[in-house]
Formats: structure tokens, C-alpha cells, sequence
């Protein structure tokens, strides 16, 4: 992550408003509107923050997602799909027994490994934290 998402996460996470505005975060780390607005795109893009409505207000408000975390390796996913497809693409154009395919074919089994235990792992996850909520007081 470029060193100003990682401040603007790092807002996101301490913060105690529900939701911050560009300039309020721009404001905290006393940088420049700018260079938030394009970090907050970063982080948008990737599911660790979101933008929210904000009665009576004309400013985009953004909040880190209750599941930023799962968002995040989620979307992961993609990426990790993408390492898989290269390995197999390398491995059809090294030779048999090569050292080049050696590494590709651990390169790729990792990738397939990784593919097939994170949905498990999420979906543990995903039942953990819900036993762990606190019911509502209501």
C-alpha cells in the first residue's frame, strides 16, 4: 500500500466519527484535499473503505467497511487468480524437468492451494465474528 493510503487508513481505523469527510481527513494529517482524494479512491477500490450518505450534507462521507477485511482478501482473490493463470502460462513454455518449471509448478500449486482454503477460512471467520457480536440491548 503507497505510504498515503496507509496514512488515510490509519485515520479511518483511529477515528472515533461514524464518518469523515476529505477534508477532515486531509485536515488530520494536514496534507493536501489531493493527495486524500486519491488515497480514498485507492482504499474504495479495493473494499476497505466505503461512501455513505450524510444527512444534510453535500460533502462525500467515507467510514473503513465493517468488512474491510474479508472485502479485502475477497477481492484478493482476483489477484491471486491472476498469479495462478501466469504459472500455468509459464509452465506451458519452460521444459519439462526445467528448473524454471519446477518453480512455476510450486508457483502455481501454491496459488490453486491458496484459492481453494481461503473461502473456508473467510467463511470460519464470518461465523466466529458473528458469535462474538454482542446482541442488541433492545
Amino acid at each position: 500500500m503507497q505510504r498515503m493510503a496507509s496514512r488515510v487508513m490509519s485515520t479511518f481505523i483511529f477515528t472515533e466519527q461514524p464518518t469523515l469527510t476529505q477534508g477532515e481527513v486531509a485536515e488530520e494529517l494536514d496534507v493536501s484535499p489531493g493527495s486524500v482524494s486519491g488515497a480514498i479512491r485507492t482504499l474504495t477500490s479495493v473494499g476497505l473503505v466505503e461512501r455513505v450518505p450524510a444527512a444534510g450534507s453535500r460533502r462525500d462521507h467515507h467510514r473503513l467497511r465493517d468488512d474491510a477485511w474479508t472485502t479485502l482478501f475477497t477481492r484478493q482473490n482476483q489477484a491471486l487468480e491472476g498469479m495462478l493463470r501466469l504459472a500455468e502460462q509459464g509452465i506451458e513454455t519452460t521444459d519439462p524437468g526445467s528448473n524454471a518449471r519446477q518453480r512455476l509448478e510450486l508457483m502455481r500449486d501454491f496459488y490453486d492451494h491458496l484459492l481453494t482454503e481461503l473461502p473456508a477460512v473467510i467463511e470460519r471467520w464470518e461465523r466466529q465474528r458473528a458469535e462474538r457480536r454482542v446482541p442488541d440491548a433492545s
